[in-house]
């Protein structure tokens, strides 16, 4: 039996074993910074299956070393994070949900499974290849400043280092057995908008006696499309979006501040730096021009995200012996924003997506949503590509 063989052998036993272990997962969600039960319990599936983890790293985080024949010749890592998002499940299954108001909506806990799944695999044929893969077990993906920059602080990407890295994501886009690729710049970078506009409240009768903030907020939201539509370039992609509108008054009161928060993305980072300047100046414009006036806030979040064209292009390869030519599908570029960025900033790195979607299941609910769910059927494939994919990577 050659080894691809033998790995689909493998994932096919141990799929039962994965989908408990997404099924824990996915009832026992934590949130960023306090994946503590989660990483014991990662850490915990590691030694049943013979392969010692290290763990406390950035808190949470928890590495694992699979080492072949020759273990110094290459050393490639796999990643997935561990954290949930603060939604409330709306989904009746048996796995639900048990921490009120926390939930896998965005398909962590098939990450973390697959992975597992993965390590498995890989320490039942490490006598097959030659190198070493490190498994990095991450928390915090979902909020700044994200776990991938705090573990590369502590030195995730050293002692030893590997050459490049493969992450995994699920979406619900594509049908479960198929697995997208996308060279290059993939997906966007992230920051975070806070503006409070001042003025002066008063009666709604009296505008001529007030500084009315929210007209002058109803401006700036306004203007700050300007930003997209005519100081960039059509051919960078750009967002500008805002989701947080408070102004605290009533029908005839018009308060003395409102608070705006939003988030500004794009895929060039010279572009990304002059456009903060951009707004900031825009805001307070209109606010002095209005006779109010404008704090503007930006908070630095992940980066772009850069799939290295070779070694995409060597995996999409390496995806299509795996799965068939016919489930390899092309990306387009995707506006999220993914704290994975920060491993791509630093080493080759190639981030792929798993199809989890079936209809006929009505499983069809999108990432960050309280229906979001996955067709377990993913996971055995998540499962052995990736170690398949490690196992190729190796011999290159």
């Amino acid at each position: 039996m050659d080894i691809r063989e033998e790995i689909k052998t493998i994932a096919s036993q141990v799929s039962g074993e994965i989908i408990k272990w997404r099924r824990h997962l996915h009832s026992h969600p934590e949130l960023s910074y306090h994946e503590y039960e989660t990483s014991k319990y990662v850490a915990s599936s590691l030694r049943e299956m013979g392969v010692m983890p290290q763990e406390g790293i950035a808190d949470t985080g928890v590495t694992a070393l699979i080492k072949g024949n020759n273990p110094g010749k290459k050393v490639i890592a796999l990643r997935a994070d561990m954290d949930a998002l603060p939604i409330k499940e709306a989904n009746d299954v048996p796995y639900k949900s048990q921490n009120e108001g926390v939930m896998h909506a965005c398909g962590h806990d098939v990450h973390t499974s697959s992975l597992l799944g993965t390590a498995y695999i890989l320490n039942a044929v490490k006598d097959k290849f030659e190198g070493t893969v490190k498994l990095i077990f991450q928390p915090a993906e979902e909020k700044a400043p994200g776990g991938a920059s705090l573990m590369i602080k502590e030195g995730v990407l050293r002692d030893p280092a590997p050459q490049n890295i493969l992450g995994q994501h699920v979406t619900p886009l594509l049908p479960v057995g198929k697995i997208g690729f996308r060279e290059g710049i993939y997906m966007a970078s992230a920051d975070e908008i806070y503006i409070t506009v001042k003025g002066r409240g008063g009666h709604g009768a009296q505008p001529d006696r007030n500084v009315d903030p929210v007209l002058i907020a109803s401006h700036i939201i306004v203007a700050m499309q300007q930003v997209v539509s005519r100081y960039v370039t059509p051919t960078i992609p750009t967002v500008v979006s805002f989701g947080k509108v408070i102004a605290e008054g009533a029908t005839n009161i018009i308060p003395d501040e409102v608070k705006i928060e939003g988030t500004f993305r794009t895929l060039d980072e010279k572009w990304r730096k002059d456009a903060k300047i951009r707004m900031k100046k825009l805001a307070q414009g209109i606010a002095e021009s209005m006779g109010g006036s404008c704090d503007f806030r930006i908070l630095d979040g992940y980066p772009f995200l850069y799939n290295n064209e070779e070694l995409t292009r060597r995996h999409r390869d390496f995806a299509v012996e795996y799965v068939g030519e016919e489930n390899v599908v092309d990306l387009d570029i995707w506006m999220a924003a993914e704290d994975f960025a920060y491993y791509s900033q630093q080493i080759d790195a190639c981030f792929y997506r798993l199809g989890v979607r079936n209809e006929e299941k009505g499983i069809i609910s999108n990432v960050h949503t309280p229906t979001f769910d996955a067709d377990e059927n993913a996971l055995e494939i998540g499962a052995g590509l990736m170690a398949w994919l490690a196992v190729k990577e190796l011999q290159f």
